[in-house]
């Protein structure tokens, strides 16, 4: 792949972070400049899927992201970094030699060799300083474990090559320690003068070979802290994280700067354990000691959250001669004080709140604190400059083998497809994880049983239960608890009520109509903002979500009122998702079927977004499909029809052009029997041709026939203009599945009729649609003739409609026409047309179809390269719609090549 954008995709997925990029993140390194490269993008993803597979390159669906699934040790920057990572936890020695086998992965110093981009410029750049990190720890290695021969080498070369680099000559200096006095100052003289004052470093190493006692960090008072309890388990999947804080904090003490660092993120994610590792890795950057406090701030029990107070006393306690100072404030000023010229290490764990944190704070200077809290602490945020990581539940890799970790390489090849469900059942939350193993292992369960712990995880009641082992003081529930309890009333009511609504994510405004429940004055807007930084609710993008733990949590312990009130305040809040849903989705496919007629009435007490354009709705309703489609389920499961069958049918359309056909198939079963019993004939008949046409899509033209008979004879019940329309559309689509079966007589009368109804009733895009159907009937039967006026009769009725998705069949049959006619250039220009159309309208299976015919054509014109092109886009249309059929095509193309 040497010199393609396939490899230049590859390179820049593989140092990303978790091997994948946004298409907008592809585009701007790939085709800098370039604001329309999202075909690019598609083809250079398709061709990287053929060079290294579907499992390697898995098709992303409609989330906007290209993911690289790289086997384990298969990159050389990976074996590198995991090198790097397994390092750090090691002993001077060990941590010398691993980092020696990790810098082994580097072939030479020019990262990324070949590729030419401007956007792979600053990643270059980024790589070479990852590089230059893992060189100076192995340089550090090496003098705190003695290797004085090896350094002494290794600091030569590098002096040699980039004496400029501070590192580097601080290790110049400490490996030769003993270079003579004069020609040490004079070294030191003149990187000074080239190189300006010395960071913290570099004049810690000066004073060193000089003799000097004085430490930038301040003068060592003893006794030194170290109250950093006993190091936990490695946290799994948090290398990057913890490296990237490691480098931050050492940026703000190079610079003199305070740092202070926050860990937020929701109960159970593991934020105490990254705190405690991220602690030990800059241990020896804090002379002065380490000071540790748990605040419990979200504490179980009976257990109250530390008072800045206490929490002073004992700090000040080992920062003599401070320990007699009495009252909070002046606690705070002492402890300022005494940390002034010192630099010291502070951890607080599990904070509450910002007021319980400020006053622990140092002055400005060269220590640093970690905070860890379940709240985003936006006030100490908006206060103090803060190195801010929220944590997200763990990468399904890592939370394998957080659950895998004491499972046997064969068992685990045995219940793979268990550990699998069990990871998707415990979120990837480290707490849930850390359970479910503890429940197999030591022989308490035996491993066997996994496929039971999964069924039993599968209820959502249950689940709780089952991830509850107070004795070992692992609690899902319990955890969770602890950040609920602290809730605001309406932020309480608002969670339950995420809880209850379908998800799995909902917009602003769907959030917004939950509040209307709770009536007026209710600030929906600020409980919301409450969850968010309580990380309680998920913020992805612009939308709102809620963790499967979290939810089954709300929905069994959150009581969203007063005793007595839930079911109501349920049923009100089911009808509220519901009411919003249908009016959105309807306001969608209005702009994509300006003809069909849904009995839904005006919007009440809900917001609608109302799409100008055929992109926007499509958008729209690739955002909220799955939350819609569980809504769906939600009034299936409690059985309200309203929803049942109107949101059903007002969905359609968009599953159609997403070739999301079994789903619109299953949901239109429901709604067939729900219209039956709670609408009109006509409505029942737009149903049925629903229905029919979702058939059609799936070749199932038979059953295609019966739905349309239905829907023929439900019409003619209604002997009103609406009936007569009804009865118009159905015969339409009656003659067009009667031509898909060869029946062209009983085709004719059928699209005849509907011409006739079509005219009588004024409905000039049926008209049109009609007449370009009976078209193609000539067509079929060799009358080109006859098919060329019928056709051009159509365009002209449906230009003066302005319907595209029409004038596109039209062309589409024109095009097929005038081919017949051997008139290929017309044909050529029409079927050009008719795909930009189908592109524009976000009608994949159409623009399918009519591509894969126009690359036939253009290769019987001897148009290769742009065939090629229209085949590439196809594959692209088919990987999005599931991936059918991708394999011929690429046959086709590989026979252009």
């Amino acid at each position: 792949m040497a010199g393609s954008k396939a490899a230049a995709l590859f390179a820049l997925l593989v140092i990303s972070p978790g091997c994948r990029c946004t298409r907008k993140e592809i585009a701007e390194v790939l085709w800098e400049g370039d604001e329309n490269a999202g075909d690019r993008v598609d083809r250079a993803v398709s061709d990287l899927r053929k060079h290294l597979g579907r499992e390697a390159v898995p098709h992303g669906g409609r989330s906007g992201y290209c993911t690289l699934r790289v086997p384990q040790g298969g990159v050389d920057l990976l074996r590198f970094r995991d090198g790097v990572a397994r390092a750090a936890g090691l002993n001077h020695p060990e941590r010398f030699e691993q980092l020696g086998t990790a810098l082994d992965e580097w072939d030479g110093d020019e990262p990324l060799s070949g590729l030419t981009e401007s956007g792979f410029q600053l990643r270059r750049e980024e790589l070479r300083a990852e590089l230059m990190a893992a060189v100076y720890a192995r340089m550090d290695a090496a003098w705190k474990s003695r290797e004085e021969k090896w350094l002494r080498e290794e600091t030569e070369k590098w002096f040699e090559r980039a004496s400029e680099l501070p590192q580097v000559f601080r290790f110049y200096l400490l490996a030769h320690y003993d270079l003579p006095e004069r020609r040490r100052e004079r070294l030191i003289e003149e990187w000074t003068k080239r190189n300006g004052k010395p960071d913290a470093d570099v004049q810690s190493a000066i004073d060193a070979v000089r003799g000097v006692t004085h430490r930038p960090g301040g003068t060592l008072l003893p006794p030194v802290p170290d109250q950093l309890p006993g190091s936990p388990r490695r946290p799994v999947g948090q290398d990057e994280l913890i490296g990237s804080l490691v480098e931050a904090v050492c940026e703000e003490q190079d610079d003199g700067n305070l740092a202070l660092v926050l860990i937020s993120g929701m109960a159970g994610v593991g934020k105490s354990m990254v705190a405690h590792h991220l602690a030990r890795r800059l241990q020896e950057r804090y002379p002065d000691g380490v000071l540790y406090a748990g605040l419990n701030g979200f504490a179980d029990g009976d257990l109250r959250p530390a008072e800045p107070s206490e929490v002073l006393d004992g700090f000040l306690a080992a920062l003599p001669p401070y320990a007699t100072v009495t009252g909070l404030e002046s606690k705070s000023n002492a402890l300022r004080s005494a940390l002034a010229h010192r630099s010291v290490l502070i951890v607080l764990d599990d904070a509450l709140n910002a007021q319980q944190v400020l006053p622990l704070l140092p002055g400005d200077g060269t220590c640093a604190v970690i905070i860890t809290s379940r709240n985003d602490l936006l006030r100490l945020q908006s206060e103090r400059k803060v190195l801010f990581r929220k944590m997200e539940p763990l990468q399904e890799a890592d939370a394998l083998e957080v659950l895998q970790e004491k499972v046997r390489v064969k068992d685990r090849a045995i219940y793979a497809q268990a550990f699998s469900d069990l990871v998707r059942l415990c979120g990837r939350l480290p707490l849930a994880l850390a359970v479910a193993a503890r429940l197999l292992e030591g022989g308490a369960r035996p491993l066997r049983t996994i496929p039971a712990l999964v069924r039993e995880m599968e209820e959502e009641r249950a689940k709780l239960d089952t991830l509850h082992l107070p004795e070992h003081e692992l609690s899902v529930r319990a955890a969770l608890n602890c950040s609920v309890r602290v809730l605001s009333e309406e932020a309480r009511l608002l969670l339950w009520q995420l809880a209850v609504h379908p998800g799995p994510s909902a917009s602003w405004e769907a959030v917004m109509d939950l509040g209307r429940v709770a009536g007026e004055g209710a600030r929906t807007d600020r409980a919301l903002m409450e969850l968010v930084a309580a990380n309680l609710v998920e913020l992805q993008g612009d939308r709102y979500g809620l963790h499967d733990l979290v939810r089954a949590f709300a929905r069994q312990y959150v009581q969203p009122g007063p005793d007595g009130e839930t079911a109501e305040i349920e049923r009100a809040t089911v009808r509220q998702v519901l009411e919003h849903q249908l009016h959105n989705v309807r306001a969608c496919d209005r702009v994509l079927d300006q003809e069909r007629t849904l009995p839904i009435g005006e919007p009440d007490g809900v917001t609608v977004t109302d799409p100008a354009e055929p992109g926007q709705a499509m958008a729209y309703l690739d955002e909220e499909y799955a939350a819609v489609q569980r809504g769906i389920r939600l009034a299936i499961g409690q059985g309200i029809g309203r929803y049942e069958w109107l949101l059903s049918m007002a969905l359609v359309t968009y599953q159609w052009s997403r070739h999301l056909l079994d789903d619109a198939l299953r949901n239109l079963w429901y709604a067939a029997d729900a219209a039956e019993s709670a609408a009109a004939p006509v409505d029942c008949a737009t149903v049925h041709r629903m229905l029919a046409g979702t058939q059609w899509r799936l070749g199932k033209y038979d059953a295609a026939v019966g739905h349309l008979r239905r829907a023929v004879r439900l019409s003619k019940e209604d002997h009103s203009e609406e009936g007569r329309l009804s009865l118009a559309r159905s015969l339409h689509r009656l003659g067009l599945t009667l031509r898909k079966q060869g029946e062209r007589t009983g085709a004719e009368e059928a699209l005849c009729q509907a011409l006739e109804l079509c005219r009588e009733v004024s409905d000039p895009v049926g008209e049109a649609a009609a007449l370009n159907a009976l078209g193609a009937l000539h067509h079929d039967r060799g009358d080109h003739e006859q098919a060329l006026r019928l056709c051009a009769d159509a365009r002209g009725v449906v230009g003066r409609t302005g319907e595209r998705g029409g004038l596109a069949d039209v062309l589409f049959t024109l095009a097929k026409v005038h081919l017949a006619r051997s008139e290929r250039n017309e044909a050529v220009s029409l079927y050009r047309r008719a795909c930009d159309i189908y592109r524009e309208q976000e009608n994949w299976p159409s623009e399918d179809k009519a591509r894969l015919l126009f690359a036939d054509v253009l290769v019987s014109a001897g148009k290769t390269d742009e065939a090629v092109r229209e085949l590439e886009r196809v594959i692209v249309l088919r990987e999005l719609m599931g991936g059918e059929g991708v394999r011929e095509v690429r046959e086709l193309l590989e026979g252009l090549r």
